[in-house]
C-alpha cells in the first residue's frame, strides 16, 4: 500500500462527520491529510475490537509512521491504537477525548436520561445546545436530528444499560490533547487529569469558548494548534539519536 501522505484522520461516526470538514478544510490547504471512516451497520455488533482490528489492517502495510487524529469516540479508537502499535504512530492528536477516554457525548446523553424525567426530544434538544453553538431554534432541531441519527450509526460504546469505562493510562507517542473551554462532556477535571500522563513534550490546549464540537466552531484556532504541534515533533524526529547515527 503506497500513502500519499503521513497524517490520517479517522471517523468512527458518519452522522458526525460533517463536523469534521471545516477543519480538515483548513488543515488540507498546506497537507495531503487522509480520512479513514468506519460505518457500523444495524445487523453488526457494536465492537471496539472489530474497528480496531480493520484500521490495523488498512495500515499494517504503511511504509512510515503516522500522524492520527481523531474526534471524541474516533480519538479513543486512535489512542487504542497508538498504545497498541506504537511504533507504526508518529503523533496522536485527541480532540474532545478526555482522560477517561471512553467517555463521550453518548454517555451523557445516557446519564442524563437516567436521571432526568423528560422526553428525548427535550433531553437532546438541552443537550444539543451544550455539544455546539446553535443560534437559532431550525439550527437545534437540526442537531437533534444529526445526534439521533449518531445513536443509531455511531460505534460509540454505550447504550440505557451499560456505559463502557476505559482507565487512564499513558500513551507511548507524542501527544496533542484539545478539548473546548466550555465543553460539558470533556469536562475541566476530565482534561486536566490527562497533566498526570503528560509527556515533555506533549501539549494539552483548551480551546476558549468552544464546545464539545470546538473544531467545527473554530476551525482556524484549532488547525493553528495542530500545525504547531506536528511541526514540533517533525523537528524533533530529523534530529533524534537514531537519525543522527544512521
Amino acid at each position: 500500500m503506497t500513502l500519499p501522505a503521513d497524517t490520517l484522520w479517522l471517523n468512527f461516526s458518519p452522522a458526525l462527520r460533517r463536523f469534521d470538514r471545516p477543519l480538515l478544510k483548513k488543515l488540507s490547504q498546506e497537507r495531503a491529510i487522509l480520512e479513514w471512516d468506519y460505518t457500523h451497520t444495524p445487523d453488526e455488533p457494536n465492537s471496539l475490537e472489530g474497528a480496531l482490528n480493520l484500521l490495523g489492517e488498512y495500515l499494517r502495510d504503511c511504509p512510515h509512521p503516522l500522524h492520527l487524529i481523531g474526534h471524541s469516540t474516533s480519538g479513543l479508537l486512535a489512542l487504542l491504537y497508538a498504545r497498541q502499535y506504537p511504533s507504526r504512530v508518529k503523533s496522536l492528536t485527541l480532540l474532545s477525548v478526555g482522560v477517561y477516554p471512553a467517555l463521550d457525548w453518548q454517555a451523557h446523553y445516557y446519564a442524563q436520561a437516567n436521571l432526568l424525567n423528560c422526553s428525548r426530544y427535550f433531553l437532546l434538544s438541552q443537550i444539543a445546545n451544550n455539544l455546539v453553538n446553535c443560534h437559532c431554534l431550525s439550527q437545534t432541531q437540526a442537531m437533534v436530528e444529526i445526534l439521533e441519527e449518531d445513536l443509531i450509526t455511531s460505534l460509540s460504546p454505550h447504550s440505557l444499560y451499560r456505559q463502557l469505562i476505559i482507565l487512564p493510562n499513558h500513551v507511548p507517542v507524542p501527544l496533542l490533547v484539545a478539548t473546548g473551554q466550555e465543553d460539558v462532556v470533556v469536562d475541566p477535571a476530565l482534561f486536566s487529569g490527562w497533566r498526570r500522563w503528560q509527556k515533555d513534550r506533549d501539549r494539552l490546549w483548551l480551546c476558549p469558548g468552544g464546545k464539545y464540537f470546538f473544531h467545527y466552531d473554530y476551525p482556524e484556532m484549532t488547525a493553528r494548534q495542530l500545525r504547531e504541534f506536528w511541526a514540533g515533533v517533525e523537528s524533533e524526529s530529523q534530529f533524534s539519536p537514531l537519525q543522527v547515527g544512521a
